[in-house]
């Protein structure tokens, strides 16, 4: 709390000595105007829409990072023919990716390519690091003892790539929903945060566009706070963060 009002200060301070609101509004206008933004209709349906379009590109990028990661385990030729692909995900810029889906999709679906293919090298990585790192002795010892393909994966492959897989997702959702946000930003669909951002740079409400801000902050915290309370509860593990090496090893 002590760090929050330190740093609220020191912006009431910088916007005091600008003088400019249209350069930089002071907190107080930003919050007024936050409060005006919540009390409309149009606000939440931009929130829900962008939430939904978030969670749909999350749930599309975890699904197909995980089923590409273990195909490309067992069978090599899959993975050399995805390696190139992936690797070019990784380096080719977001923008690029918006730019190139706004020519071949609607505006409202963009986001959801774009939030999908963030997520899909960094699940992949993890997965692909988790079965890797299956210990080769007990696999044996499944092998001698007759387990069946079902069995191998319940008690030997689960249990080694879920920490790994966790730590993806937590990871992965925030990186999802700056990419959905960037995306419509430049797509400018209907009732998406993004356009009202858009909106307010080219309007010049500074106040309006620092209270969008805020809210894209905000829900950011919010959701991967929610999805490591809902992992935990599921599992009982506390995802770890940080595991994005893995996805340059992949």
């Amino acid at each position: 709390m002590g760090a929050a009002l330190f740093w609220l200060g020191l912006w009431a301070i910088a916007a005091n000595g600008v003088g400019q609101p249209l350069l930089l509004p002071g907190p107080v206008a930003v919050l007024e105007t936050f409060g005006q933004l919540v009390m409309i209709v149009p606000f939440w349906l931009a929130v829900g829409q962008s939430m939904l379009r978030t969670v749909s590109a999350f749930g599309i990028g975890v699904v197909l990072g995980t089923v590409l990661a273990a195909g490309a385990a067992f069978f090599p030729l899959l993975r050399a023919l995805l390696r190139p692909a992936l690797a070019t995900i990784r380096a080719t810029p977001v923008a690029s990716f918006i730019i190139l889906a706004l020519v071949w999709l609607k505006a409202g679906m963009v986001p959801v390519l774009t939030g999908a293919l963030m997520v899909l090298p960094i699940v992949w990585g993890n997965v692909s690091q988790g079965i890797e790192g299956t210990d080769p002795k007990l696999l044996e010892m499944a092998r001698s003892y007759g387990f069946s393909r079902g069995q191998v994966l319940r008690k030997l492959y689960v249990p080694s790539v879920l920490p790994a897989f966790l730590s993806a997702c937590v990871t992965s959702m925030g990186l999802c929903w700056k990419a959905t946000i960037a995306a419509e930003v430049l797509g400018r669909p209907r009732e998406a945060i993004g356009t009202y951002l858009y909106e307010a740079r080219i309007f010049l409400e500074t106040d309006a566009l620092f209270a969008w801000t805020m809210v894209v902050i905000l829900l950011s915290l919010v959701l991967e706070r929610a999805f490591a309370w809902a992992i935990k509860k599921l599992t009982g593990r506390r995802p770890r963060e940080g595991r994005d090496a893995h996805v340059l090893r992949a």
